[in-house]
């Protein structure tokens, strides 16, 4: 949801950020000074023993002299407890005495029939779990006892089951005054397609209640017992409250424990989740029954900057992180990706812990290899490249993996890690002999006398730091553009449906941005602007917040005119097409370079990166003349057509 202007700086106010960060530390009365709102203490973030952590009430700011942990008490909830933003100020809001922001009504309406649902699902919850201490839950028992489920796991998880019948939950429920609809809008039971009474979903299952990050009851999860059952596990439909490619199982309790230093593990079902939390490794999550999806996987980042995903022993397990990687591939940044720890053959993880106990789970979690590694095997695992044309398609399908990777200095370290193991592959396979004349990677490339060395896959250092080695000239720009149509699709969402196709083709270069663009497509259908606005600021959060503050967008006229939709229409028309431009030109660019890149040598590096340079003392003496973002297409065109024109390829004779 939106906040009204001043509700942040008056939430701030009324809370002293002393009050908030006293529940974590304990203050050094010594060093503090009351009086003058100022407060020290160890930090909570790190451990310490002296007291670097300052606290200055009349700013409200902390900061950590020794971790350099910095914000508000809103950072600090967000940092302490793992909450997101509009959780951090709904505490604050709670704390300080002060109502939310009124919705309007219908997205009120929407958030009462939530609660209703929630409700009615806390109901079958208690059912569920009653049902399991009675004599036809027998054979529920002992196969969680067969597992290693005690009382104690039972109860933290709150596992139930299902009796046999169509109506048991339905009948409970009804008689405890629940509506119809209700309870088919929570997805605990379904109406047969010819008519009649409903029947529940679940029926001779165990169960396991699914909560969201603030520990509602969404859906359930049922084991069946039964080995003729159509289906092992069964989840809950899609309802108002649940969706399964947005949700992840023990998510609350995983987000609270990463907060706190443990490492998120992400498994693959429920039962590999309670064995690891029940072994000690708290920050433990699953997918629900699928393949993990990008929502899930930007809901892993949010909680930790590089989960750990356990994989099943099995062909199926590495075949699910390979895809996982793939995934992952466009969004990785620096400090956010993944690490992937491979079960011993034919065990899954609560395997490996019932085997080995939760030593032998932590040495595989300590053995968990980067995504580059996982990519690097699919890639020559079982390959024969006995012949320059195998090396070569090797080589290709190495070259298409960094194009996919849009972050310029983390395409980069990959290029180098991908190198480093083909030197290692071809040095190992050409054995003693081959590895006299040197590594592949030190190797010189002497193409007459047969020898066989790979073509660069990233900028040599010496134009690593020009304008084409690493597309660095644009990203400012390219940014820019980003955030400016994003601000006035935010300022003027009536223009939504127009450019919604425009919107869907873009790729935007950040995280924030892609989160912001989506909540933006989100609100298309929406009715009217004041609706649209409402759900754009329910899922941005305070990346929207953020875009709005910078500097370049409060300052753009279609932001700070926000009734004139006409200006705004033919600005976003031209950014969208200015965007388009650079990014068909860098294209042209690489597309080039990769033409001429198995050409390359070091003359041809050299005048790459006179040209670079050259180029981008005329960007810059043009923004430092106009202010203007330098987007000029045929000027660029006329200066790749002189290098064309040059034969740059071609070293010349001195």
């Amino acid at each position: 949801m939106s906040l009204p202007p001043g509700f942040l700086e008056e939430l701030r106010d009324r809370v002293p950020l002393s009050q908030v960060v006293g529940r974590k530390v304990s203050w050094d009365r010594r060093k503090s000074n009351q009086a003058r709102g100022d407060w020290w203490a160890p930090c909570p973030f790190h451990q310490e023993k002296t007291a670097s952590f300052h606290v200055d009430d009349r700013k409200g700011f902390f900061y950590c002299f020794g971790c350099h942990a910095k914000g508000d008490a809103i950072s600090f909830l967000r940092e302490s407890e793992n909450m997101d933003f509009m959780e951090a100020v709904a505490a604050l809001a709670q704390e300080a005495g002060m109502e939310m922001p009124a919705r309007d009504p219908q997205a009120a309406e929407r958030a009462d029939q939530r609660t209703r649902l929630a409700e009615v699902m806390e109901q079958a919850v208690r059912f569920f779990r009653l049902q399991l201490n009675t004599a036809a839950a027998a054979e529920a028992r002992d196969y969680l006892a067969r597992r290693g489920l005690d009382a104690g796991a039972q109860g933290r998880f709150e596992i139930g089951y299902a009796p046999e019948g169509r109506q048991a939950l339905y009948r409970h429920l009804s008689e405890a005054g629940v509506e119809r609809e209700l309870i088919l809008e929570a997805g605990l039971a379904a109406a047969p397609d010819g008519g009649g009474a409903p029947y529940d979903r679940f029926s001779g299952r165990i169960i396991f209640p699914i909560r969201d990050a603030r520990g509602r009851a969404i859906a359930f999860g049922g084991r069946a017992l039964r080995a003729d059952a159509r289906a092992k596990y069964l989840n809950s439909p899609q309802t108002e409250l649940f969706d399964k490619s947005r949700s992840l199982y023990n998510h609350g309790p995983a987000r609270a424990a990463a907060g706190k230093g443990h490492e998120l593990i992400v498994a693959e079902g429920y039962m590999d989740v309670i064995a690891l939390v029940e072994a000690g490794f708290e920050a433990a999550v699953a997918p629900l029954g699928t393949a993990i999806t990008e929502d899930q996987l930007r809901l892993l980042w949010r909680i930790a900057p590089e989960p750990v995903i356990a994989l099943d022993g099995d062909s199926a397990g590495l075949r699910a992180g390979q895809r996982l990687a793939d995934l992952a591939l466009p969004l990785i940044e620096a400090g956010q990706s993944l690490r992937f720890c491979i079960m011993p053959e034919g065990q899954d993880p609560d395997d490996v812990l019932r085997a080995g106990g939760a030593a032998a789970m932590r040495q595989l979690i300590n053995d968990a290899e980067p995504m580059a590694r996982l990519l690097w095997r699919r890639e020559t695992d079982g390959a024969v490249l006995d012949s320059p044309e195998r090396r070569a398609a090797l080589d290709k399908r190495l070259r298409a993996l960094l194009g996919r990777i849009r972050d310029p200095s983390l395409r980069s370290h990959y290029g180098e890690e991908f190198r480093r193991l083909r030197a290692e592959l071809f040095d190992a396979a050409a054995g003693p002999a081959g590895r006299r004349g040197g590594s592949a990677r030190s190797r010189p490339a002497d193409f007459r006398k047969g020898n066989f060395a790979p073509a660069p896959m990233a900028p040599l250092p010496a134009t690593r730091s020009t304008v084409l080695g690493s597309a660095g000239s644009g990203d400012v720009a390219e940014r820019m553009h980003e955030e400016v149509i994003l601000a006035i699709l935010a300022a003027h969402p009536g223009l939504i449906p127009r450019f919604e196709e425009a919107l869907e083709r873009i790729d935007f270069t950040a995280p924030e941005r892609r989160t912001l663009r989506d909540a933006l497509l989100s609100a298309a259908d929406a009715d009217g602007s004041a609706a649209r606005r409402e759900k754009i600021a329910e899922r941005a959060g305070d990346a929207l917040e953020k875009l709005m503050s910078l500097r370049h967008v409060r300052f753009a006229p279609p932001v700070r005119k926000t009734g004139d939709e006409e200006l705004a229409r033919m600005c976003l028309a031209e950014e969208i097409a200015k965007l388009d431009v650079r990014r068909g030109v860098e294209m042209e660019i690489r597309d080039a370079v990769e033409e001429i890149a198995g050409m390359a040598d070091e003359g041809l590096t050299w005048r790459l990166g006179q040209a670079a340079a050259a180029r981008h003392r005329v960007e810059q003496s043009r923004l430092e003349d106009s202010g203007d973002l330098g987007e000029d297409r045929t000027a660029l065109s006329e200066s790749i057509q002189s290098l064309i024109d040059d034969e740059v390829w071609v070293k010349k004779r001195r």
